[in-house]
């Protein structure tokens, strides 16, 4: 063998035993899965019926959810206090705060965080609720955009979105809005990561069953923000969405990326007339 042939092999067996490991640490992952229950089908996955939706919170154990029902008791309400405050504070360079605008938001923003991600006709594309709020700052009270998964933008969503509790969920149905909608559902149906699953293998395939000691629920967006446990915090839809696509171990969207606005946008529409709990209170 020259010196050329046996690089060559030698190339050729390293690689070999990196794609075999590899593959023994995909298919371990891919063990455990199926050990949980969460079975990897080949067949496309069927979409809840619509009489059989469910809120996450038919899921959650009685402490959980009293948790959640008692105000005094739920800590996402001190972010609904907190949120009260921001928008009664005048910001930015036009010394502006929400309620000059918006006056009571008891009245005024009652039902608006039920029908986002919503169209926006300035940027062309569907925006949702937090995006909405930052543009308001930008827009109106010439202010810098609140970071996202920062306290102050959760609050002020959380505080919002409490005015539409018990409300029905009823997403954008706009003409504009229906492409969006459609790359929504297809990324949801989409297979990625080194695990090969997409959000319906676990959320319209197995959403009877548990993962890691935790139920595996349908995936509805109707109780954002939401204060999760495992956070000891309050949490967007949109981190949530981005743990679930590090658990198939796939590259991450960026938070605010028209990636998982579409998606939000496509789970809103499987939640339909679904009622708003935000704040919701989950393990």
């Amino acid at each position: 063998m020259n010196d050329t042939s046996e690089a060559l092999t030698l190339t050729f067996l390293r690689r070999s035993r990196s794609k075999a490991g590899r593959n023994v640490r995909v298919a371990s992952l891919a063990s455990s899965l199926i050990a949980a229950g969460i079975v990897l089908r080949a067949a496309i996955a069927t979409e809840i019926p619509t009489a059989e939706r469910r809120s996450g919170y038919t899921f959650m154990a009685p402490e959980t959810k009293a948790m959640q029902d008692d105000d005094t008791s739920n800590p996402g309400m001190l972010g609904v206090l907190d949120g009260e405050a921001l928008w009664n504070r005048k910001t930015g360079a036009a010394a502006k705060s929400c309620a000059d605008c918006h006056n009571d938001a008891k009245s005024s923003m009652k039902g608006v965080a039920a029908r986002y991600p919503a169209y926006d006709k300035v940027l062309g594309r569907p925006v949702n609720l937090e995006q909405r709020i930052n543009l308001c700052r930008v827009r109106h009270q010439e202010a810098e955009p609140l970071p996202y998964e920062k306290h102050d933008l959760l609050a002020l969503t959380d505080y919002v979105g409490e005015q539409s509790r018990g409300m029905p969920i009823t997403p954008d149905a706009s003409a504009e809005i229906q492409p969006f909608l459609a790359k929504g559902r297809e990324l949801f149906m989409h297979r990625q990561g080194q695990l090969n699953l997409a959000c319906s293998n676990c959320h319209d395939d197995n959403w009877d069953r548990h993962l890691a000691g935790s139920a595996v629920t349908q995936g509805m967006p109707n109780g954002y923000p939401i204060y999760r446990l495992e956070w000891q915090s309050l949490g967007s839809l949109q981190r949530r969405l981005r743990n679930c696509v590090t658990g198939t171990r796939a590259q991450n969207y960026d938070l605010g990326s028209p990636e998982l606005v579409e998606l939000e946008l496509y789970l809103m529409s499987r939640a339909r007339g679904m009622p708003v709990e935000t704040p919701a209170v989950r393990p």
